[in-house]
């Protein structure tokens, strides 16, 4: 990582005036950085330091940093209207249209800001449209910070099968009326309808849970819950706040052939720039509307600048190739990685789909929460701290995701292999 000592200075800066010095929990390093600068692939830090990203903010950055396209529509949209609060703007109804054209579930379209307000907003529309209290969500899968759902999101093994919220605050009402089940049990999901049916508003799933890297359902897993949920009266919640528009324009539900009653994006929507949607039946998203009887509103709902960015990002991805350029390069990092670390005798699955992949440090098969317990985390974190220091920024958490962007190259993609290979062979037998 090389010089540290302007990143020291504004990490210090902040600590005196943000809460940790960072304005979300997950930001938090094990070593002093501030970003002041970022372009395509890469992004700098105060000191210099250049590092080619494949945390891309968790998701978000699929065409690049500062895609030239997405900032001039930004630009454009801001020298013709800011944001005015009332009535709609003609960017959000072609926005609309343009979510409802790709996104099979996609009657309707409500804006707002972040994924968790979407996945908010859902679960107040399922409770709403069902009149009942509770919601079923997975063990490892993420849908937000609010009380519903900030519970079993990377637990340890003594809190796998009770409730396990993320946060202290949090009201024992909304943690007793949301069922925690392992990912990938249709038969946990059956039985707990069967004795909870009049209970159940809804089933959220993360449809790949990326929380915890790259888990994929069972073939037949979505399709069950459709038709568990369908069977019971409860509405099933697509969460494709990481899935949506990064491996499809239509989503996940569109490649599986799922079609959800409600689904949230974020993320890869809109390039970078704040919004979320949350989309459906139209029988049901039209609660709410002004009357409708479900309280929606938000001051920076549609705002024009993230409406535009998405507006853009979209028509960058419908040109085609970028999907397909992503994928390629995704399978040639996961190949590469597998295949060094059975060269160097490192237990490793690497696992992918699209254009996210991700190193675990375990043998598989990996279909749910329980079986990443085996992963190693120590060797986890500290090959990820390790291609940091070599200027490959992958997030230095434990099971996290890395995503491949329009802006990598096959070149890009070489010096990550041939770094990697570096830090594998360096890697101590025991790691601490």
């Amino acid at each position: 990582m090389g010089n540290t000592e302007g990143n020291l200075q504004w990490v210090e800066r902040a600590r005196r005036h943000i809460p940790g010095g960072v304005n979300s929990n997950n930001r938090a390093l094990p070593w002093p950085m501030a970003i002041v600068r970022a372009e395509g692939a890469y992004f700098y830090d105060a000191d210099g330091n250049r590092y080619l990203d494949y945390h891309a903010a968790f998701g978000p950055i699929i065409l690049g940093h500062n895609h030239p396209a997405v900032n001039a529509a930004v630009r454009e949209a801001m020298e013709r209207v800011d944001l005015v609060g009332t009535a709609v703007t003609d960017l959000e109804v072609l926005l609309a249209e343009k979510i409802s054209e790709h996104v099979p579930s996609a009657e309707m379209v409500a804006l707002c800001n972040s994924g968790s307000e979407a996945t908010y907003l859902a679960i107040r529309l399922a409770r709403a449209v069902t009149g009942r209290p509770s919601i079923v969500k997975f063990q490892g899968t993420y849908h937000g910070w609010h009380d519903a759902v900030a519970m079993n999101v990377i637990s340890p093994p003594e809190r796998i099968g009770r409730k396990d919220p993320l946060s202290q605050g949090m009201l024992q009402e909304e943690i007793d009326h949301t069922f925690v089940l392992p990912f990938n049990n249709l038969e946990a999901v059956g039985e707990l309808m069967d004795s909870r049916s009049d209970e159940i508003a809804a089933v959220i799933v993360e449809v790949i849970p990326h929380n915890i890297g790259c888990v994929m359902p069972k073939e037949g897993f979505l399709e069950g819950l459709r038709t568990i949920t369908h069977a019971n009266g409860s509405l099933l919640i697509f969460d494709e706040v990481v899935t949506g528009f990064r491996h499809d324009l239509g989503g996940y539900q569109r490649i599986c052939g799922v079609t959800p009653d409600l689904s949230t994006f974020a993320k890869a929507m809109a390039n970078g720039y704040p919004i979320a949607a949350l989309v459906g039946k139209a029988e049901y998203m039209e609660r709410l509307a002004p009357g409708g009887g479900v309280f929606f509103a938000g001051t920076f709902n549609g705002t024009p600048s993230s409406v535009a960015a998405a507006l853009a990002t979209i028509r960058e991805l419908e040109v085609g190739g970028v999907h397909e350029h992503c994928f390629q390069l995704a399978e040639m990092a996961a190949n590469g990685l597998q295949e060094i670390a059975s060269e160097l005798g490192i237990v490793m699955t690497v696992a992918r789909f699209g254009s996210v992949f991700v190193p675990y440090f375990m043998e598989g098969p990996i279909e749910s929460y329980e079986d990443l317990l085996r992963n190693d985390t120590e060797r986890d974190i500290w090959f990820r701290r390790s291609m940091c220091e070599h200027g490959v920024f992958m997030l230095p958490t434990a099971l996290k995701r890395n995503h491949v962007g329009a802006a990598h190259t096959e070149a890009d993609i070489a010096m990550t292999l041939e770094i990697a290979r570096q830090v594998l062979s360096s890697m101590p037998a025991h790691v601490s």
